[in-house]
């Protein structure tokens, strides 16, 4: 597990390990979220990398008959 120490401008270095588990590189965009008493960092993935994975879902869905 890695710490990190937060700047006096707020700001905070991903350790190299991290950031090659995880394939950050310079530009790549992250979502900061407060969830549960922590702070996380997600990948924000653009919308062509983000193609077929969701590939197999059952889309069969009952509808109610005004929504044909």
């Amino acid at each position: 597990m890695s710490t990190v120490t937060v700047s006096p401008k707020y700001q905070v270095v991903i350790p190299s390990d991290v950031r090659r588990q995880m394939g950050i590189k310079p530009g790549h965009r992250l979502e900061v979220l407060a969830y549960d008493g922590r702070v996380e960092f997600v990948p924000v993935e653009n919308p062509p990398a983000m193609r077929g994975c969701l590939k197999g879902i059952d889309t069969s869905v009952p509808r109610e008959k005004d929504r044909w």
